[in-house]
């Protein structure tokens, strides 16, 4: 996979996240309609930029966007623009 590649599917990503709010990463792939393995590199570039975080929830794991995250998604207007 390129960085771009990544890059590009971090903001699709990042779309989904602060559309639905909290989804399942096994939801993810399907939810983005994209292959698993690069969502899994995508939601590891937002979080090392510290845009995502993870929540456990029995023996499944969950991502959002952070609240900082999710407020610039509501100001940008459902993420348009980023």
């Amino acid at each position: 996979m390129h960085s771009k590649t990544i890059g590009e599917t971090a903001g699709t990503v990042w779309k989904a996240l602060g559309a639905k709010g909290r989804v399942a990463m096994t939801a993810l792939p399907k939810l983005v309609d994209l292959d698993v393995a690069l969502v899994q590199q995508a939601v590891g570039w937002l979080a090392r930029e510290e845009k995502v975080e993870f929540e456990k929830d029995g023996r499944a794991l969950y991502v959002k966007l952070t609240a900082s995250e999710a407020d610039a998604f509501k100001r940008r207007g459902n993420g348009h623009g980023t």
